[in-house]
């Protein structure tokens, strides 16, 4: 694991819960580097699976979490995959102080089987309407195995088998509008790839 830029836990060096604003860069590393605090981890990890493929489309997100520890996220769409980068602190006691998880998940689209976008509108007192937040989803062929099935150790057999999703938001207050319109852009460019036959 490569060291981190900063140590996630403690007085006066908490993390802070704004971050600058990735949406100007058009190219992931550079919005990596500008919004990540540990982009070199995740470039690795991303750029170990890509290995030279073409990024059509990616979104980005960071937040602090309820322990104080930073929480990242990229998400990538080259075109016939999903290739999905989390960063996590580990919770103070649950390893050494500066401890964090990196993991991958690589999804391919032919197991995209819905996607959902919903802005909120809002008026202006001049009656212009913005979008002031928007919420994505992709719904998955697979199943969230956080849910048993029926009958399947659960006491419960009304227990429903329920399709995994990725989700995604970004409000005025969270991203701000051009992480929003960004977040709108990766939506239209994953649902005109869906259903159609790979790159």
């Amino acid at each position: 694991m490569s060291a981190m830029s900063s140590p996630p836990f403690g007085g006066s060096n908490d993390v802070p819960a704004v971050f600058p604003d990735w949406s100007p860069y058009q190219d992931l590393d550079s919005a990596a580097r500008a919004y990540l605090r540990d982009p070199e981890v995740a470039l690795d990890a991303l750029n170990g699976v890509l290995r030279g493929a073409s990024v059509v489309s990616f979104t980005l997100e960071r937040f602090v979490n309820e322990v104080n520890g930073v929480w990242q996220e990229v998400v990538i769409c080259d075109g016939s995959r999903l290739v999905l980068w989390h960063g996590e602190d580990v919770a103070p006691g649950d390893g050494p102080v500066g401890s964090m998880t990196s993991s991958l998940r690589v999804v391919p689209l032919s197991t995209v089987t819905e996607v959902g976008c919903r802005r909120r509108l809002t008026r202006t007192p001049a009656g212009q309407a913005r979008v002031d937040s928007i919420d994505v989803y992709l719904l998955l062929s697979s199943v969230d195995d956080a849910v048993p099935p029926p009958g399947m150790g659960d006491d419960d057999s009304r227990a429903t088998v329920r399709h995994d999703a990725l989700r995604f938001g970004k409000t005025l207050d969270d991203g701000g509008p051009g992480q929003i319109a960004r977040l709108e852009e990766f939506s239209r460019v994953v649902a005109s790839l869906v259903g159609r036959p790979t790159l």
